[in-house]
């Protein structure tokens, strides 16, 4: 005869909710070292990794909050959007993917114009979302960054571009390719009128970008690590049928050969370019 008795009580498994590990969300993994970083640190260092350095991408409107005065600037040339000249489809149609970018982004193209203050001077600043279609140049794009360069112009206030792209939109054809030549026009114009144009470069600046208007700034500055080029390393070295240097698309390379006047760290951006504007008599 047993003296004590156990109590059959049923397990009880933990509910799908209660399985989730509780930090889940709270890392990510850097891209550069493949440590693991607390998004909260991420946050506080701008978006850039405290162990190696590496430039995580950043949207549009964080980059202007970054960049400028906070509350200073206003956004402008808000409403014009892409059609679909061609009809375009593949696994879907343009408008279908400019339908989604539209609502995953917020935005209506891949690009924001907006007039602020930089450490209090008044500037017009274009800066492109890559995450909207990878920040393809259409010809809505064209003419945004278009009406950027013609505001600098109406009133007198220098211009930043700030590039984020994959590059022309293959989707609009020859109407996109056609940007180039419109945007480094106006920009030519900008230069007959001495007012001074700051093209700065994140990760990626290629294509159809990188051979127009980012590598046209009276200052060309970029990011650390940023690539930045036209075609990719697999097309040039068919093309010349030689091994081309590791990281000859890189940032540091491009300043090493001429290609760009500073790499800059993401914090020290806005201090960077309001020191230049001070030596370049903006006011």
């Amino acid at each position: 005869m047993a003296w004590f008795r156990r109590e059959r009580t049923p397990l009880q498994l933990p509910s799908d909710e209660e399985r989730r590990v509780r930090t889940e969300g709270l890392f990510t993994k850097c891209e550069g070292c493949r440590n693991v970083i607390w998004k909260k640190e991420l946050e506080k260092n701008f978006q850039v990794c405290t162990k190696c350095g590496y430039h995580f991408k950043i949207d549009a409107r964080t980059r202007l909050a970054l960049l400028l005065d906070e509350g200073s600037y206003q956004e402008f040339e808000t409403t014009i959007q892409s059609t679909d000249p061609l009809n375009f489809t593949d696994r879907k149609s343009y408008l279908d993917r400019v339908r989604q970018a539209v609502k995953s982004t917020g935005l209506n193209e891949a690009v924001m114009n907006v007039e602020g203050a930089l450490h209090g001077h008044r500037v017009v600043c274009a800066c492109m979302e890559y995450n909207f279609i990878g920040g393809s140049m259409g010809s809505v794009v064209g003419e945004k960054i278009t009406r950027a360069i013609e505001r600098a112009l109406e009133t007198g206030k220098p211009l930043i571009i700030v590039s984020a792209s994959g590059g022309a939109r293959m989707m609009e054809g020859a109407l996109s390719l056609m940007q180039m030549a419109k945007i480094s026009a106006a920009l030519a114009r900008l230069h007959e009128k001495a007012i001074p144009y700051v093209s700065l470069m994140t990760d990626p600046t290629t294509g159809g970008v990188t051979a127009s208007f980012a590598m046209l700034g009276d200052l060309n500055v970029a990011e650390p690590g940023a690539l930045i080029g036209f075609a990719g390393p697999r097309v040039i070295e068919q093309t010349i049928r030689q091994k081309l240097p590791e990281g000859f698309q890189r940032s540091e390379f491009l300043l090493e050969h001429g290609m760009l006047d500073a790499v800059v760290q993401r914090k020290d951006l806005k201090a960077f370019l309001a020191d230049w504007l001070v030596f370049a008599a903006v006011r």
